[in-house]
């Protein structure tokens, strides 16, 4: 069977899946962009893809799913021309299927992981993407320099989107992201100048209001530089850690990297 025949085929079940047909801009993406230089389906386990180069899990789509890939990408309901910031790049596939709906020169994307960052781009240069921004930033913080957005998307789960990505969004514009802790519920918020969201038991920042759900979905918590597994938290501890480990050569003002995380969250 050839590509067109499987990637036909791949949609019809993608489909099936969701329960609904795909949006115009998602289905020509889609049919656009090659999996192969992203994800190794061959590998495919309990839900999840494996990402090349990355491994399963980690941040951004490197654990997402086809599916959940489009529930959060159709919820975004970007168009040409749309500014775009994603914060968890991933492997780079929903990054390229956003380039193929806004344009490469549109869409910004992030990752808190270095590693996930050069596969994100290797990934998205092999496909032909080289024009998308991929930069290792913490997404608490987002990318002011390239703000406004009318777009945000968020792939890790978080109970409300941190404050710096809200303000760099356009006016008029949209924030997805997957809402809650264990499982949770793809969300699509935009400003509401109507008043607060939390008189009508909507979930969304104050300001904001929900416009659209989808799921549920299961995604990694979006942490900050120094939340990542492995890194003691702890600054007594880590410090004396890396004391211990480096000795001598352990540069001078190190202890400053040592985030305020009242301050940062």
């Amino acid at each position: 069977m050839d590509e067109a025949s499987l990637r036909a085929d791949m949609i019809e079940g993608l489909e099936h899946q969701i329960g609904e047909t795909l949006d115009e801009p998602v289905l020509t993406a889609l049919q656009r962009v090659s999996r192969d230089p992203f994800v190794d389906d061959g590998a495919t386990a309990a839900g999840g893809e494996t990402g090349r180069g990355g491994g399963s899990g980690g941040n951004g789509d490197r654990s997402l799913t086809l599916a959940t890939v489009v529930r959060l990408i159709s919820a975004l309901d970007a168009d040409a021309g749309d500014e775009v910031l994603v914060v968890g790049a991933g492997v780079g596939y929903s990054v390229a299927l956003l380039a193929e709906i806004a344009g490469a020169r549109h869409i910004h994307a992030i990752d808190i992981d270095r590693e996930a960052v050069a596969i994100a781009r290797s990934n998205l240069s092999t496909a032909g993407y080289d024009a998308v921004l991929v930069d290792r930033r913490d997404g608490v913080n987002g990318l002011p320099e390239y703000a406004p957005y009318d777009r945000i998307l968020l792939e890790a789960s978080v109970v409300k989107p941190p404050r710096a990505l809200r303000e760099q969004l356009a006016e008029g514009g949209r924030i997805v992201y997957p809402r809650g802790t264990a499982v949770q519920t793809i969300a699509a918020i935009e400003p509401d100048s109507g008043g607060d969201s939390a008189d009508d038991g909507d979930d969304a920042p104050t300001g904001f209001r929900t416009t659209e759900t989808a799921g549920p979905t299961r995604l990694q918590p979006m942490l900050v530089d120094g939340e990542q597994r492995g890194v003691e938290r702890n600054r007594t501890r880590r410090e004396d850690a890396e004391r211990a480990e480096q000795g001598h050569f352990a540069r001078h003002g190190w202890e400053q990297d040592w985030i305020d995380w009242d301050d940062r969250i």
